[in-house]
C-alpha cells in the first residue's frame, strides 16, 4: 500500500484554522477523507496520518494552522516526499490568526513548487525564511508574528525545521523524544547553564518566545535529521498540547492507540482536560512502511 490517509486535504488558500477531524455533518463543508489505500508493487514509504486543531476550552478563535503536502504518485513520494506543518500565532499579538496561516501556506506552496530530488534540509531551511518573509510582508510592521515547525518525510528520513516552541516528538516504543529546542527566554538561560531543567519549567519566560516568525527580518532555523523506522510515530503540535501533556502521556496515548485519528482526538481532549487555556493542535503521523536506500554522490540508491 502506498497512502492510508486521514484528514482533510486543504488547497492553500483554505489551510486555515478550522477542526481537520469531524462529525458526518463536517462532509458538506469538505470535512474528513475517507481513507484511501493505493498498492503499488514496489516497497514505498507508507505514512497514515491525522490531523487536529481545537480552540480549546477558554479562547473563542483559533491561531493555530497546520497543513500538509501528500505525493498523488509514486515517482513524487520519491521525488519529494510528504510535508506536515504546524504554526501557532502568537498570542496577544495583532492577526495571530493571520501570521500562522500565512506561515503555512508559504511552507506548502514552496514545496509543491520544489525541485525533484531536492535536498530535504536545505528545502525546509528555504521555505522557512520565505515564510518569514511572507509574514513579514503580511503583517505591514503591525507586530504579528508566528512559531513553526515542518517536518518532511522522503525514503527512510524525516526532516525537522523550527522556530519558536511549536514542538515535534519522535514517539518509538513506549518513549516520546522531542527533535525540536523550545525556542524560549527560559530554554536560552537554561543553555547557558543560567537555569535548572526544573527552574525552567517553572520559570516566567518559558513562554516568551527568544526566535519567531515576522519578528525580524532574518531568521534562525534550527534543522535536523533523522532516520525512521516502521512503526514509529511522529507528532507535531503547539504548546496548547505540549504545555499540557508530558512526553511521558504523549508516548502513553500514541503507543496505546492503533488508530491514528483516535489518537489525534485523545491527545487534544486530554490536553483539554488538563489545561485548556490554549488552543490546541496535533499532526499524528504513522509510518507503516519505509524504503531503504543510501547515498552516492548525492543520489539515492536503494539498499537490498
Amino acid at each position: 500500500m502506498f497512502e492510508v490517509y486521514r484528514g482533510q486535504r486543504l488547497p492553500p488558500q483554505h489551510a486555515q484554522n478550522r477542526r481537520m477531524l469531524g462529525t458526518p455533518g463536517d462532509v458538506a463543508r469538505g470535512g474528513p477523507i475517507p481513507a484511501a489505500h493505493r498498492p503499488f508493487e514496489d516497497a514505498m514509504l507508507e505514512i497514515d496520518f491525522a490531523e487536529l486543531s481545537d480552540p480549546g476550552r477558554v479562547r473563542l478563535e483559533n491561531e493555530d494552522c497546520l497543513g500538509h503536502v501528500a505525493p498523488d504518485t509514486p515517482e513524487q513520494a520519491r521525488s519529494r516526499g510528504w510535508l506536515f506543518a504546524v504554526a501557532d500565532g502568537v498570542g496577544g499579538q495583532e492577526k495571530g490568526e493571520v501570521a500562522s496561516r500565512t506561515a503555512i501556506e508559504a511552507v506548502l506552496e514552496g514545496f509543491r513548487e520544489a525541485s525533484r530530488g531536492e535536498q530535504l534540509s536545505g528545502l525546509l531551511e528555504k521555505l522557512v525564511r520565505r515564510a518569514n518573509t511572507r509574514v513579514l510582508d503580511a503583517g505591514m510592521n503591525s507586530g504579528m508574528a508566528t512559531t513553526l515547525v515542518a517536518c518532511a518525510l522522503r525514503y527512510d528520513r524525516a526532516v525537522v525545521a523550527h522556530i519558536g516552541d511549536s514542538r515535534c516528538y519522535l514517539v518509538r516504543g513506549k518513549a516520546a523524544t522531542p527533535l525540536t529546542r523550545d525556542h524560549t527566554l527560559a530554554n536560552e538561560h537554561a543553555r547557558l547553564g543560567l537555569l535548572s531543567a526544573d527552574e525552567v519549567a517553572e520559570a516566567e519566560t518559558r513562554h516568551i518566545l527568544s526566535r519567531s516568525l515576522g519578528s525580524e527580518l532574518s531568521v534562525s532555523v534550527e534543522v535536523s535529521d533523522h532516520q525512521v523506522f516502521p512503526g514509529d510515530t511522529l507528532l507535531l503540535c503547539s504548546d496548547g498540547l505540549h504545555g499540557a501533556l508530558s512526553a511521558e502521556e504523549i508516548a502513553r496515548v500514541v503507543s496505546e492507540t492503533a488508530d491514528v485519528e483516535l489518537a489525534a482526538r485523545r491527545l487534544v481532549a486530554l490536553a483539554n482536560e488538563k489545561d485548556g487555556s490554549d488552543n490546541v493542535t496535533a499532526q499524528v503521523v504513522r509510518v507503516q512502511n519505509v524504503e531503504r536506500v543510501g547515498m552516492y554522490r548525492g543520489r539515492p540508491y536503494k539498499l537490498r
